[in-house]
């Protein structure tokens, strides 16, 4: 074999190599389902729903969550109180939940009450996956949805 096939095959081989990773190299793979607001009774105070699913081999975590339409912030509800909540993991293979009664994001300090029809965008920021954008549609105040939110 000349030295150059060689350095070819070596080349190659690494390459090869290079380009195989294990499923515990891959990053969280995120999305987004079932985002929605109740039509808020209150001016200043929302709440928000949805689920983050992790189909990654890579846990990320939820580090803050921004919006026009005024503050935000995630809380659980532990017991019958509800707190802002420290850290949300999404877990690798897995999910966050945001639902009625458990997780769930807070909008507080409106600068506009939103609207049945209407749309609110919220950015997710992850710890790994950077930022996520998500139209979040604004349902009835009574809309109760059928996947468990």
């Amino acid at each position: 074999m000349s030295r150059r096939a060689a350095s070819v095959a070596i080349l190659a081989g690494a390459l090869l190599l290079a380009g195989c990773g294990s499923e515990e190299d891959s990053p969280a793979d995120l999305s987004v389902s079932g985002a929605y607001i109740p039509q808020p009774v209150s001016d200043s105070m929302a709440a928000g729903f949805l689920t983050v699913t992790n189909k990654g081999a890579t846990e990320d975590e939820l580090t803050s969550v921004t919006s026009d339409v005024g503050e935000v912030t995630a809380h659980e509800t532990v017991g019958s109180a509800m707190r802002e909540a420290e850290d949300l993991t999404v877990p690798a293979h897995g999910s966050l939940v945001f639902r009625s009664g458990a997780n769930h994001l807070m909008f507080e300090k409106l600068k506009r009450k939103p609207l049945q029809g209407e749309k609110v965008t919220v950015k997710l920021h992850f710890a790994e996956s950077g930022t996520v954008t998500v139209e979040i549609p604004v349902k009835s105040a009574t809309y109760n949805p059928k996947t468990g939110h």
